[in-house]
């Protein structure tokens, strides 16, 4: 797959404890940006954050992995997220989606280089 240099960023702030059609919902995410054939996805778990609610969560110690703040990333063309939208608008009750442009530097997979 190639991507153009010009691509978009989408970021979904959730919980790791929010869950859809009985899953961790950062793993459906991922599961299903790849059924849709995005270029890439990735889930990066915070350690301290708060949202709408304005409560912290926090990974301190005494207080082990209280629903800690997750951001799914996926890049792709413009098209391809906002065809992705209205997924995320029926598997989100509660979070922030936010969309921005990234310039792709580079864009390869292991089966991409001859060795």
């Amino acid at each position: 797959m190639t991507l153009p240099e010009d691509a978009y960023l989408l970021r979904i702030f959730i919980g790791e404890d929010d869950k859809a059609e009985g899953r961790p919902l950062y793993q459906l995410l991922v599961e299903k940006a790849r059924e849709h054939g995005m270029a890439g996805a990735t889930v990066l778990r915070g350690f301290l954050g708060f949202g709408g609610s304005s409560r912290v969560h926090t990974a301190k110690i005494l207080r082990l992995s209280e629903d800690l703040p997750v951001i799914v990333e996926i890049v792709d063309t413009e098209e391809r997220i906002q065809g992705f939208l209205p997924l995320l608008d029926e598997l989100i009750t509660e979070g922030l989606v936010t969309m921005e442009k990234a310039k792709v530097i580079t864009y390869r997979s292991r089966e991409d280089s001859s060795g």
